[in-house]
């Protein structure tokens, strides 16, 4: 696993994986670039050798803008997908200075019909009903089940799923985080199940329920706007079932999608996107791992 942080093996990187890009892109096989070029200058952009990129307003970290210096700002390139948009674009080509971030509403750009950006990121799950109208890149983040609750709390510490056995659980109703408590945790009292996140949150205000299971991103946002003084007792290894695959959102039909996922098909092998993820997202570490 590496990062670009050296200018030279920043600039050798960059090298190998256009070499790598360019090769599949121009390729008739299975697996290139649907027969477009992806050479620097063929790459359909909005603005020519600018990579024009959308997000939210604000953004929050993890995601973007880690730091108070940095709060919205997603070209500090801190963060998850702040970082991961500096590292995309060094390798289809651009510098730091040719990438212009925008800000779109979350609804708004899943709407069908041109675009004035190039692709859209801020966690959207890659789902059948959205891609009838838009594009997706490959996954760049796989969403993992997590335990919210007090730092006094009996199960703060648990380490394993056996240690959670005794534990009055909440959940929202038909989420994979529900799936999860019962296919996987199956603890000995049924879960609380709540029509709302905000509904389990209020029942853990409450001390209705020990704790609650949400997907990793959602245990970030909880413990830091939602319920005062909560922590992340821990990620779950085991997987869900289903869980939220979180990728690039582009226009309907924009042949650029081919390109970003011959690179992130090379971050994801090369170990890069872990290396974001474990910089980022659990701080090397620092999220517990509950095991089976």
């Amino acid at each position: 696993m590496f990062f670009y942080r050296r200018n030279s093996s920043r600039f050798i990187a960059a090298l190998a994986a256009m070499a790598l890009l360019v090769a599949a892109c121009s390729s008739d096989d299975a697996g290139s670039a649907g027969g477009e070029s992806c050479e620097f200058g063929d790459l359909n952009l909005t603005t020519a050798d600018t990579l024009t990129v959308a997000t939210g307003e604000p953004v929050f970290p993890p995601w973007m803008g880690v730091g108070d210096d940095n709060f919205d700002v997603p070209e500090s390139k801190t963060g998850f997908e702040g970082a991961l948009v500096y590292e995309l674009a060094a390798i289809l080509g651009f510098s730091d200075e040719q990438v212009v971030f925008v800000r779109t509403g979350f609804d708004e750009a899943i709407a069908p019909g041109s675009k004035d950006w190039d692709f859209n990121i801020q966690q959207y799950s890659i789902t059948d009903d959205r891609e009838e109208v838009v594009d997706f890149s490959l996954p760049y983040y796989v969403t993992s089940q997590s335990l919210v609750t007090y730092p006094d709390s009996p199960f703060a510490d648990a380490s394993t799923i056996d240690d959670l056995k005794d534990a009055k659980l909440g959940v929202a109703i038909g989420t994979t985080s529900l799936d999860f408590v019962e296919d996987v945790i199956q603890p000995n009292t049924e879960p609380s199940v709540y029509d709302e996140n905000v509904d389990v949150e209020a029942a853990m205000n409450a001390g209705q329920i020990d704790g609650l299971v949400v997907d990793l991103p959602t245990a970030y946002f909880v413990t830091a706007v939602q319920v005062e003084g909560s922590i992340i007792a821990g990620q779950f290894e085991a997987d869900a079932a289903a869980p939220d695959e979180y990728g690039l959102l582009f226009a309907d039909g924009n042949s650029l999608v081919s390109c970003v996922d011959v690179v992130l098909g090379q971050m994801r092998d090369d170990g890069t996107l872990q290396s974001l993820e474990d910089e980022w997202l659990t701080q090397d570490g620092a999220v517990p791992i509950i095991s089976g």
